[in-house]
């Protein structure tokens, strides 16, 4: 952002300059001592350039404010980047009280006509001016800020009856350009900054996806930073670019010290190796070069734009505290009325979707900290759900692409018994052989288990090859609710 304003300012005085030397050598001269006659042009010609160069910088203060009085708003915080001096001219609370009072004029009730005027907010010069230097830049921005987000909050109110969650949350987040970031921090400081290069929207999540050919060599790595990135004065005329000023808030951050001595490999195929970093990342190393791939990150949808946007560059957004309501009347408070919302899915592909109410739980499931709650029982063949398509991560870079089998991302998305979200999470999953053999008569395929535990709770999922129907099939899947969890969360004692 820097070097664009720099390069602005120093174009426009080799624009200039190129239009005065032209006139002097459009006819070469023919007479003795021609060769001094050019070393003095090109001495008087350097020098022309480097006064040019210098005049935006040698202007009177009143000048350069009269000019920067006509710049927009984004223009006019990239400006104020060049250096100090036009920090602080670009901060002039008179410049952006004039903005302020135009973007936001205040409204006056008419009662005669019955309705709303709109006039521009007037103060004095002086008065203005007695703010702290870039007071009114800093009430333009947040009340800019202020108007956006109750757009995005009208569109974030309409609710999914399915999931409990934001039905349009793929039109919030295109509403606010939203998108996401990678920082990579190597062991000396320096920071490489990745934008995203593809996404997908997925029934309660959506999907990130991070590759090119110019990663940092992984051995010099020590955190990854996962951050939402929003741009700072959300202009509808024009498309934010990745140089404009935008707001950073970080999601979660990684630790890449002996990334690849951990035991975070879930998967692998001829070319890649897949690696996860709790929670919610995926990274891609090439087997040959052990660098860096690709990177996929999977968010819920759950808070994704508080998370995204609230936060800071250094700090996360906490979410608010949820207050437990009370009931002593049930005497089985918090064990039933449940509902569960499943999507397994990859590179925009869903194997299963499906939604499961009025689930429960008996108090003699209540075993080692966890509330058990039997989601599709392994005895009930009605309640069997196969997996539909090609299961497998399907990945891509700029020139390859390929499937790990048996890896996906799973969505889990649980509701209390007023549908409010209780445990939200997405999250990379594989599907590991198991040593047991099907004991159903209709299921004589191998047996495969998928595990998953965070501090909230546990998921174990039992799935069964068909062969003869080349399809995969859930037959047992069971939820483990933290009582710590439940208790903080209704207010009970289990």
């Amino acid at each position: 952002m820097v070097k664009g304003a720099v390069h602005f300012w120093q174009c426009e005085g080799r624009k200039k300059e190129s239009k005065r030397s032209g006139t002097f050598t459009a006819v070469p001269l023919k007479m003795p001592g021609t060769q001094n006659v050019h070393i003095q042009r090109q001495c008087h010609k350097s020098s022309a350039a480097s006064t040019s160069c210098l005049c935006i910088e040698s202007m009177p203060s009143e000048i350069l404010l009269k000019i920067l009085s006509y710049l927009d708003a984004v223009t006019l915080l990239c400006i104020g980047c060049v250096n100090r001096r036009f920090y602080n001219l670009a901060n002039d609370n008179v410049i952006w009280f004039k903005k302020y009072s135009i973007s936001f004029p205040c409204k006056i009730l008419n009662w005669k006509t019955e309705s709303i005027e709109t006039t521009t907010v007037s103060l004095s010069h002086a008065t203005v001016q007695e703010r702290k230097l870039g007071y009114w830049k800093k009430e333009y921005i947040m009340k800019h800020k202020a108007v956006t987000k109750t757009g995005i909050i009208q569109l974030l109110r309409p609710i999914n009856l399915y999931t409990g969650l934001p039905l349009k949350s793929k039109e919030a987040i295109k509403a606010s350009n939203l998108s996401w970031v990678v920082i990579l921090k190597d062991r000396k400081g320096k920071e490489h900054v990745v934008e995203q290069v593809d996404i997908t929207f997925n029934d309660t999540s959506v999907t990130v996806y991070w590759y090119g050919t110019s990663w940092p060599c992984l051995d010099t790595l020590s955190t990854l930073e996962l951050c939402g990135m929003t741009p700072l004065l959300l202009n509808r005329c024009k498309v934010p670019t990745k140089n404009g000023p935008r707001w950073c808030s970080l999601i979660a951050e990684y630790d890449l010290t002996n990334l690849t001595k951990a035991p975070t490999v879930i998967g692998s195929d001829s070319l890649v190796q897949l690696l996860h970093l709790d929670p919610g990342l995926l990274m891609g190393l090439w087997k040959e070069g052990n660098e860096i791939a690709f990177i996929v990150a999977t968010l819920h949808y759950h808070q994704i734009i508080e998370k995204s946007t609230l936060g800071s560059s250094t700090i996360r957004y906490v979410l608010p505290t949820h207050k437990p309501i009370l009931d002593d009347v049930d005497p089985e408070y918090g064990l039933h009325g449940y509902q569960l919302h499943i999507d397994m899915h990859s590179g925009g592909r869903s194997y299963v979707c499906s939604t499961f109410r009025n689930l429960f739980c008996r108090k003699d499931y209540i075993q080692n900290g966890y509330l058990k709650i039997i989601v599709i029982s392994l005895k009930d063949n009605a309640q069997h759900l196969p997996l539909i398509g090609k299961v497998g991560f399907f990945w891509k870079t700029s020139v390859l692409e390929g499937n790990i089998k048996n890896c996906y991302m799973m969505d889990i998305t649980v509701l209390d018994e007023i549908e409010k979200p209780f445990w939200c999470f997405s999250a990379p999953v594989y599907m590991r052989l198991s040593s047991k053999t099907s004991g159903l008569y209709d299921y004589m395929g191998h047996i495969y288990d998928i595990n998953y535990v965070d501090s909230d709770g546990k998921v174990h999922i039992e799935l069964v090859w068909m062969d003869n129907a080349k399809e995969y099939y859930i037959v047992n899947l069971i939820l483990y609710i933290s009582t710590k969890k439940v208790n903080s969360w209704y207010g009970t004692n289990y």
